[in-house]
């Protein structure tokens, strides 16, 4: 693989506090592939116009927050996966074609597998209903999930996007009984505004395992609460990084063993909790 070169990006927003780059260098690094991955802010509104200046300038990009539907619309393809989900995160670009892909599916049952998390014949209550949600959703059906219930502020919107699963509003939530996970799909909670959780303890005592899509900070106050409580708490630290290195496979066709995804883990955790401290 020596000498293969290659321009990797991240669009979004906002992307100051984003750890893309630090992991896909990493991945490149390891794999010997020489190229560098870049953010690349994008107002709102411009999309289309920067989308087409990357095009003949990058090998392939990730999508994040709020462009993971929008993006779809300038895509050429879309793999069965990112169609079903109808959400796009990593855009493959060859032969001046651009592809579109979801590799959050694969890096939340990575992130099941790597903490034993059981989901068959299970029950989870996923809050939010954005594209993250989407993903994990589709992953928990596509591996045998015995029920879902999607929380949303929006409950008629959430249930035209997800027809089939049972939507509620948040203040429903205290209804719902023997359901075994809660999975926080939704950024309350993320940096900098810490200080707050999408649900409280009296809903967490509902549950045995809670899963926080965020990884920054290390341990939300969803998740702290979770742990004071006896709950096997679970960020989305090493799903951020299975998705990534999905996305190195996809871009460059190469295998890559798990151990690189745990290695890569165990550097970017100690760098995320150094940063947790200030």
């Amino acid at each position: 693989m020596d000498g293969i070169k290659g321009v990797y990006g991240l669009i979004g927003e906002k992307l100051s506090h984003s750890y893309s780059p630090i992991i896909h260098n990493e991945i490149l690094k390891r794999l010997n592939i020489e190229g560098e991955y870049i953010l690349f802010e994008i107002e709102r509104g411009r999309l289309k116009e920067k989308i087409s200046e990357l095009k003949n300038k990058v090998k392939g990009l990730n999508v994040t927050i709020p462009y993971k539907l929008e993006i779809m619309e300038f895509l050429d393809d879309i793999s069965d996966e990112a169609k079903k989900i109808g959400a796009v995160n990593t855009i493959d670009l060859k032969d001046n074609l651009m592809i579109g892909y979801n590799t959050d599916y694969f890096g939340f049952k990575a992130m099941l597998d790597v903490y034993n998390i059981e989901i068959k014949n299970r029950g989870a209550v996923v809050l939010g209903s954005g594209g993250a949600s989407k993903a994990v959703i589709s992953s928990l059906l596509d591996n045998g999930i015995g029920e879902i219930v999607l929380v949303s502020r929006d409950k008629v919107g959430a249930e035209d996007k997800f027809k089939g699963i049972k939507c509620i509003e948040y203040g429903e939530l205290h209804n719902l009984r023997n359901l075994d996970y809660i999975i926080n799909c939704t950024p309350v909670g993320m940096y900098p505004n810490i200080n707050f959780s999408p649900v409280d303890k009296d809903i967490l005592q509902n549950y045995s395992v809670a899963i926080d899509l965020i990884y920054n900070p290390t341990k939300t106050l969803f998740l702290k609460m979770a742990e004071e409580m006896g709950l096997k708490a679970v960020n989305g630290l090493y799903m951020l990084i299975a998705q990534a290195v999905k996305a190195q496979k996809i871009w460059n066709g190469v295998s890559i063993d798990d151990e690189i995804i745990k290695e890569i883990f165990e550097i970017i955790y100690k760098e995320v909790e150094i940063k947790d401290r200030y």
